[in-house]
């Protein structure tokens, strides 16, 4: 094995990995810096989720090598990688995947309740988050009870509570409407930056990327290019580009 960057949060060398036949992973490698914001882009079917699995250890890889903080995920046993994910790691899927049985501030509280976090200090924690999002006039109701922007909203004020080390976000604003999406976005990208928390972000809209500090644009299961996203103070349009594969 070789050892990761000093500087890399995520680090994964070589993934592979195919499902009942079909590639979903070619051979990729790929670095996520701290505190860094990364967008995974392409089209449907090119990988993105695959990676973030890959990524998060809800899928260990075929063949290669995931490290978080220098500690290699990929030969973790299932229980503790399950409680590297319970502890470090947020995720933000399109599909919110609330607990219906729990009420909206449970579910946003769920990773602190998880870990043996005081209720009160959990639910203080919990509607901090909500009343961000604009969501916590809907605290004491259940899942079903609210549209489904209202619910993503959960799922990112679920995902950011926890004070997670990083947060994987497949297709986080897919099912959500123009506006309810800037506003999502901005929201959870400005409290990203604002608590140094690492976003591993997979989207197909050009928009969504264009909050990245970075973009790995990937296609039929392997990174084509990584792309630097200018800063603001430089000329619109520019960007430094290398190969990744």
């Amino acid at each position: 094995m070789v050892a990761p960057p000093d500087n890399d949060v995520i680090w994964a060398r070589s993934l592979h990995h195919s499902h009942n036949g079909s590639p979903g992973l070619g051979g990729v490698s790929i670095g996520v810096r701290d505190a860094e914001i990364l967008a995974v882009t392409g089209p449907r079917g090119s990988g993105k989720t695959t990676l973030l699995h890959c990524l998060s250890g809800r899928l260990v890889p075929q063949e290669g090598e995931v490290w978080f903080n220098s500690v290699p995920v990929h030969t973790m046993a299932p229980r503790v990688r399950e409680q590297l994910r319970r502890e470090r790691f947020g995720w933000i899927s399109a599909d919110p995947e609330l607990v219906p049985e729990l009420t909206v501030w449970e579910n946003t509280a769920l990773p602190l309740l998880l870990r043996g976090v005081s209720h009160r200090a959990a639910r203080k924690s919990a509607t901090e988050w909500l009343e961000r999002l604009d969501i916590a006039a809907f605290a004491k109701k259940r899942p079903h009870a609210l549209l489904q922007a209202q619910r993503q909203r959960i799922s990112v004020a679920r995902a950011l509570c926890g004070a997670p080390t990083v947060i994987f976000a497949d297709e986080p604003t897919a099912t959500l409407h123009r506006a309810d999406r800037a506003q999502v976005l901005r929201t959870f990208t400005t409290a990203a930056r604002s608590h140094g928390i690492t976003v591993v972000l997979a989207t197909h809209d050009a928009e969504v990327a264009a909050l990245a500090d970075r973009t790995v644009p990937m296609l039929d299961g392997r990174c084509v290019a990584t792309v630097t996203l200018p800063s603001k103070p430089e000329a619109e349009g520019r960007a430094a580009c290398s190969l990744s594969v």
